[in-house]
């Protein structure tokens, strides 16, 4: 296939690029710099420009470009970045693809499990709906975004991703320096829900939706076994060899990251994957204490 990804220096774009390399397909990046390789290509959402003609023919497009909600605090600037770089940038090219002549089958467009916003003990599912607070408010915009598409025929997914596990990146590559030096710990009062999923997961089921056609819509990238955090907490304690007797109060965790703690580490979400599990996918894996393993040894 010919795919072009966007956002392909993530953490995700750049294990899915060398996953689809190695398969053959013939990659294609969005950049917003002047193009390096003939691979490239420019666009740019803050000036809502991207060439028609340099974007036909694709069989498929993946976008994962945007700002990093875990990186710094959450100015009011901050987050009008976080929702100008997900919601412009997805809007323009969900417009740019609907307006070609040769459409690509399928668009794959990122989204988080931040949708759903902090429900405690409820299970939520691809039907559930969205929560009130920043991050829902984000997601539900995002996802609109690819609404010109849809409507003219391309088959759209939009990927709910929860917490993606890899050592080199995201939320896991933070908490492995304290937890190896023994003073990790559950956050707040550990009950809250955590959704995962290994990053192996994420590349093969963005795979798997690209030649899917029952996939569409919302779908929760999450595994099948969601744990509360402090479970979170002794399993990585457990693989790791390494005591976990150190909880940090959530007075704390607000005073350090302000309003992005209530939204990312205090929050509880219990999701599940419903369309993946509808569509059979065979989830690499689904059970914490092994995907820590695997991710933890794996080499970089």
């Amino acid at each position: 296939m010919k795919i072009l990804i966007s956002g392909s220096h993530g953490l995700v774009g750049t294990a899915l690029i060398k996953s689809l390399e190695a398969d053959g397909h013939d990659i294609f990046r969005l950049v917003r710099h002047y193009p390096h390789s003939p691979s490239e290509i420019e666009w740019s959402p803050d000036r809502y420009s991207i060439a028609l003609s340099l974007i036909e023919g694709f069989d498929a497009v993946v976008h994962l470009a945007g700002e990093s909600i875990a990186e710094g605090r959450w100015t009011d600037e901050k987050k009008k970045r976080i929702r100008e770089s997900r919601v412009k940038g997805t809007r323009l090219l969900g417009d740019a693809l609907a307006n070609l002549t040769q459409q690509p089958k399928v668009m794959i467009s990122a989204s988080a499990i931040g949708y759903y916003g902090d429900r405690g003990e409820e299970s939520l599912t691809e039907a559930s709906s969205p929560g009130d607070d920043f991050l829902s408010d984000v997601c539900v915009e995002w996802e609109k975004a690819t609404d010109l598409a849809k409507e003219k025929g391309i088959r759209t997914v939009n990927s709910r991703f929860g917490i993606i596990l890899d050592k080199d990146g995201g939320a896991l590559r933070k908490m492995l320096t304290p937890f190896r030096m023994g003073i990790g710990g559950r956050i707040g009062d550990g009950k809250q829900w955590m959704s995962w999923i290994a990053l192996d997961d994420v590349v093969a089921g963005i795979k798997f939706s690209l030649t899917n056609d029952s996939l569409r819509g919302p779908v929760n990238f999450v595994a099948p076994n969601p744990v509360r955090n402090a479970e979170f907490t002794k399993t990585l304690g457990r693989v790791l060899s390494r005591p976990t007797i150190f909880p940090i109060p959530a007075f704390g965790v607000r005073l350090v990251f302000g309003e992005m703690a209530d939204a990312l580490l205090l929050s509880s979400q219990k999701v599940h994957p419903n369309h993946l599990m509808e569509a059979n996918y065979q989830f690499q894996y689904s059970q914490l204490d092994e995907a820590l393993k695997h991710t933890i040894s794996s080499s970089s």
